[in-house]
């Protein structure tokens, strides 16, 4: 029973760092001029920090810290939030590029929202809004993710959560002194056990 329970919980697609960055610039040649700054800052932010879309979309501007450096995630917009064993508020530093480029994105954005993100319609991005952006600039990048089986998936594959799973990959692979605890911490599991089940699969030997 144990082995089918992990079975179902390991990360089943992942992007290694040189596809992230063929997403990043991908973003420049797909969708309307004005949203493609922003499109490359949703797909930095989630490969740096390996928020949940649900969390990112609930990102205010103000959440950033120290000149864009380091982004404040509160109780509330984390996972599972309410219940009896809340999440705590955490901090997360930010990669010098992921800074320059909020920086970059804040002073030239074309609208004025308290969330960090807006969409065309609306003062802020929904969950469904950053999975469309995310395929099509997959699709325009021609993108073969990594698949728990051995294989090679196609750009329909590349999901925000497995933007996620590419944190892991990123941290253990590419690289140097990282544990499975750092990558507990980056991504907030409550436990180790479950880092260990999700990505334990992904590390080279």
């Amino acid at each position: 029973m144990a082995q089918n329970l992990d079975s179902k919980v390991r990360a089943k697609v992942w992007l290694t760092p040189d596809q992230v960055d063929d997403l990043r610039s991908a973003c420049y040649s797909t969708g309307a001029d004005y949203l493609q700054q922003r499109n490359e800052a949703i797909i930095a932010l989630m490969f740096d920090t390996g928020l949940r879309v649900g969390e990112l979309v609930a990102v205010d501007v103000d959440m950033l810290r120290e000149g864009n450096s380091a982004l404040y995630v509160p109780t509330e917009i984390q996972k599972d939030y309410p219940n009896d064993n809340e999440p705590a508020p955490a901090t997360l530093e930010l990669a010098s590029d992921v800074t320059r480029l909020l920086s970059s994105y804040l002073n030239s954005r074309w609208k004025d929202s308290p969330a960090l993100f807006p969409s065309r319609s609306s003062d802020r991005i929904t969950t469904q809004g950053v999975r469309n952006a995310i395929s099509k600039v997959a699709q325009e990048a021609d993108i073969e993710p990594y698949l728990v089986d051995g294989t090679r998936g196609d750009p329909g594959n590349v999901t925000p959560h497995a933007l996620r799973h590419s944190v892991a990959y990123r941290m253990m692979n590419a690289e140097e002194d990282n544990t499975l605890y750092d990558v507990r911490n980056r991504l907030r599991h409550r436990s180790i056990q479950t880092t260990e089940q999700v990505y334990d699969h992904i590390i080279r030997v």
